[in-house]
């Protein structure tokens, strides 16, 4: 799990911050109580989602943990997960993309990113497409209305669940990123922490370190 790693990392760093993680998990299960395409689900923020595809289901739990982060208004908000195959055809498996709330947060990881041969490449919160998750019987959809930017919409719909600290000036931060990578000079094929030495780097120089 890469924010578990991440959470590791920095903590061995003693970083000079107060670190909450929450890892939300769920089995996937057919059953006879298991949602379907037009269900519409009350979050933990209040939100009603209209379930446009049941594959998608991972955005929904991630979206109550970030409902359940955003109620104490930290600083900063960080989620990171393989959530849309749309990344994957944006970037392809080797650069995990980044959305942010601010530019300077984004640019700085992007800076040690390439410093540590830890890439990672800025996408956005586009305005544009929040139309496409509106909903006739819910506040949001869960997905997009259209075959297009699906890792954006999905950035947007989570972005939705932050507000309190958006609001209140923190800053949010999505990672969608594939945790794969074709051999490469020094690292076999196979699974991948794509994106953590970058972010440990980022916030151990944005916060620093307590010893």
């Amino acid at each position: 799990n890469h924010d578990n790693r991440l959470a590791n990392m920095l903590m061995a760093s003693k970083i000079n911050a107060r670190l909450h993680i929450l890892i939300p998990i769920a089995e996937n299960s057919i059953a006879g109580n298991a949602f379907r395409p037009s269900d519409v689900l009350t979050s933990r923020s209040g939100l009603t989602v209209e379930i446009g595809n049941t594959d998608a289901e991972g955005r929904l739990i991630l979206a109550d943990a970030l409902s359940l982060a955003d109620e104490s208004t930290p600083d900063l908000i960080i989620d990171m997960a393989t959530l849309t195959g749309a990344h994957r055809v944006a970037l392809g498996w080797d650069l995990p993309g980044v959305f942010a709330t601010s530019d300077e947060l984004a640019d700085s990881v992007y800076r040690w990113g390439e410093r540590k041969g830890d890439m990672v490449w800025r996408l956005p919160f586009f305005k544009g497409y929040e139309s496409y998750l509106k909903s006739k019987i819910a506040d949001t959809s869960s997905t997009g209305s259209k075959p297009l930017a699906g890792a954006i919409t999905a950035a947007l719909f989570l972005k939705k669940f932050v507000p309190k600290t958006i609001d209140a000036g923190g800053d949010f931060m999505h990672i969608d990123f594939a945790g794969w990578t074709d051999a490469h000079p020094g690292r076999p094929e196979g699974g991948e922490a794509q994106g953590i030495i970058a972010l440990h780097s980022q916030l151990m120089d944005q916060y620093g370190s307590s010893s």
